[in-house]
């Protein structure tokens, strides 16, 4: 006969060591949220109007962003499952390895010598390589992750801890809801972003300005 009791989950802490995965998941929301807020400055302090691969990649951004999220979340109820975990880790991952392509296929349209790139450069770099980059060393850190995983997880959330993932998590959010508000700005009442856009269309489509803002047909 099969013995259906089950066994009841006991709540580790691991000390500092058994918190390193909810630290990271903090360091993914602040980090990434970070990325799409340099963006945002490119775009409103320097006019570097973002082109649709560069909103792409945001938007991946976002959602590696969220895979923290979930996990800090499920970490201010006080206990983490191995499951929350895997879940918020699964969506990081398939995040960056997507925003990879994507960063990799605009830095591949700008590789050919004298090309000057699109829009301005940080640190020598445009600022789709350093997307790039980042992509690619997030799926390293995960890889880490998993690798260490048993003893990374603590399944019991200090109090303490959970008030700066708040934090985090209202910044993230705060950052979300302005990218909407620029792409709307940059798309104005149309289905697409222009291939380069020279204006913030919604000002054009409000007939608050005339002219030099021209969208594909």
């Amino acid at each position: 006969m099969t013995d259906t009791t089950s066994v009841p989950v006991t709540e580790n802490s691991g000390g500092f060591a058994g918190t390193i995965q909810y630290w990271l998941a903090f360091i993914f929301i602040v980090g990434w949220t970070g990325v799409i807020g340099g963006g945002l400055a490119f775009q409103f302090l320097a006019w570097e109007y973002p082109c649709p691969l560069c909103m792409l990649q945001r938007m991946f951004m976002t959602l590696a962003a969220l895979g923290g999220v979930y996990i800090v979340r499920k970490g201010m109820d006080g206990v983490i499952e191995a499951r929350d975990y895997m879940v918020g880790w699964g969506m990081a991952i398939v995040a960056s390895i997507c925003g990879g392509f994507a960063a990799w296929r605009q830095t591949m349209l700008h590789i050919l010598p004298g090309d000057p790139g699109y829009a301005g450069a940080f640190l020598g770099m445009h600022l789709y390589v350093w997307s790039w980059v980042l992509f690619t060393a997030s799926v390293a850190v995960i890889g880490i992750v998993f690798t260490f995983s048993h003893s990374t997880a603590a399944t019991a959330i200090p109090a303490s801890y959970r008030t700066v993932g708040k934090l985090a998590i209202w910044l993230c959010g705060a950052v979300i809801v302005i990218n909407l508000v620029a792409v709307f700005l940059l798309e104005g009442f149309h289905w697409k972003l222009p291939d380069d856009p020279a204006c913030y269309q919604i000002f054009h489509d409000l007939g608050i300005l005339k002219g030099g803002c021209e969208l594909p047909g």
